[in-house]
């Protein structure tokens, strides 16, 4: 096995499963401490919105080459998501607990997009020096994928499927609770 395809299978095989069971995870620590009932709604949309965050650059990655443009929208939403993130932990401190296994989960959620991002680089080294010496001629259409993804080509598939069903479907399930929640009972009142 070649170096580019042994990369590859670290991301496709290893990171990014971890980064669903990490995020599963998180939603059940979420659900263990009531957050209906504690940070509420507000917590919930942003979720939705770290969700989105990494969701874009990465179906973009699974489906399209990588380009400059991808890979500039891959370092934004990684920075945008990091931003979100600390002000979700800020947010969140004081309204309920934050356990020690979602801890865990948080770093889980933060490295992996940063190691996905690194091993992208390092398989396409000359789009990163494009990117990074503003050679972005050309580097800005949006091409499918020449490369198939696992043994089948039907990974990106697969993999958007589980996680619409393992990670996405739970967080709109979240963001359920808090709505009806809300609606029913007001926004929980707790001091932080």
């Amino acid at each position: 096995m070649d170096e580019a395809t042994l990369v590859l299978n670290v991301i496709l095989y290893v990171l990014l499963p971890l980064w669903g069971i990490a995020g599963m995870l998180d939603w059940w620590c979420h659900r263990n401490t009531e957050i209906e009932k504690t940070s509420g709604l507000k917590e919930a949309y942003i979720h939705c919105l770290m969700g989105v965050q990494i969701c874009i650059p990465l179906v973009l990655s699974l489906l399209f080459e990588v380009n400059v443009l991808i890979m500039l929208l891959c370092f934004a939403a990684l920075i945008a998501h990091e931003v979100v993130a600390h002000y979700d932990v800020h947010f969140a401190t004081g309204k309920r607990e934050i356990s020690i296994w979602e801890v865990h989960a948080h770093n889980y959620l933060a490295t992996l997009p940063f190691f996905l991002i690194l091993l992208i680089i390092v398989r396409k080294w000359e789009v990163f020096l494009d990117m990074a010496t503003l050679n972005w001629g050309g580097g800005f259409g949006i091409e499918w994928r020449k490369e198939p993804l696992g043994s089948s080509g039907n990974y990106a598939t697969f993999y958007m499927v589980l996680m619409g069903i393992f990670v996405v479907f739970p967080y709109m399930q979240e963001w359920w609770r808090c709505y009806t929640y809300e609606k029913k009972h007001g926004k929980p009142q707790v001091d932080a």
